[in-house]
């Protein structure tokens, strides 16, 4: 049977503590696309001061620290000043190198990332199993009741 917790990789890319008010850029988590074909890099937003610069980029590269880290051209995408309590996504197919990560860069004034996460998808082998800091269940054909 087909499912989304069993056929998609869900990963933590940056926690709300990270992404806490601030002008430091974010470096998200670095993910190893090893397996999949494909991986959905979704930031939201919280708060966002007037006149904040501030912007998205998804970067690669082929050692697991990312030390090598190099931007996916076309990737990046600006996040207006009042663009407050939205979500941003980046789909990457196919990188070239096996370790990719979200990249946000925060200046002049305070931006929130509430959360980012990864869902990888077209993996060669199912069930997957989810990042660190991911938990939940599956439920096939549920019966009306108390949850």
């Amino acid at each position: 049977m087909l499912n989304a917790s069993n056929e998609l990789k869900l990963s933590v890319a940056i926690t709300p503590t990270d992404g806490a008010a601030g002008t430091t850029d974010i470096e998200g988590v670095t993910l190893d696309m090893q397996g999949f074909e494909g991986v959905l890099m979704m930031a939201t937003f919280g708060a966002i001061t007037g006149s904040a610069v501030t912007s998205i980029k998804a970067q690669q590269g082929a050692a697991s620290d990312l030390s090598d880290a190099a931007d996916l051209a076309g990737t990046g995408q600006t996040i207006a000043d009042d663009d407050d309590d939205q979500t941003f996504y980046i789909d990457l197919v196919n990188p070239q190198e096996r370790y990719v990560r979200l990249y946000v860069d925060r200046g002049t004034q305070n931006a929130v990332v509430a959360s980012a996460t990864y869902i990888q998808y077209r993996a060669r082998k199912a069930p997957v199993t989810h990042g660190s800091g991911v938990s939940g269940e599956l439920h096939v054909a549920p019966s009306e009741g108390t949850a």
